[in-house]
C-alpha cells in the first residue's frame, strides 16, 4: 500500500500524525503533514486507513 498527502489540501489539523505517527510527520513551520515513507508495511495499513478517514480536508490518499 502506498500513501501520499496532497499539500494543497492539507491544512495542518495534525489528526493523521496522531492516528499514524510512524507514517506521517508534521512540519515545524506550519504543521502540515508529509509522508515519512510512501510504502506502508502490512502492519501499518490499518493506521493508514484510519488516518485517511480522520482527515477533514480529505488530503490523504492510499493506493
Amino acid at each position: 500500500m502506498k500513501v501520499r498527502v496532497d499539500p494543497e489540501r492539507c491544512q495542518g489539523h495534525t489528526l493523521c500524525a496522531m492516528r499514524a505517527p510512524d507514517i506521517f510527520e508534521l512540519s515545524e513551520i506550519d504543521g502540515h503533514s508529509s509522508v515519512i515513507k510512501e510504502e506502508v508495511s502490512d502492519g501499518q495499513q490499518d493506521e493508514a486507513v484510519e488516518a485517511v478517514r480522520s482527515c477533514p480536508e480529505r488530503a490523504i490518499f492510499i493506493s
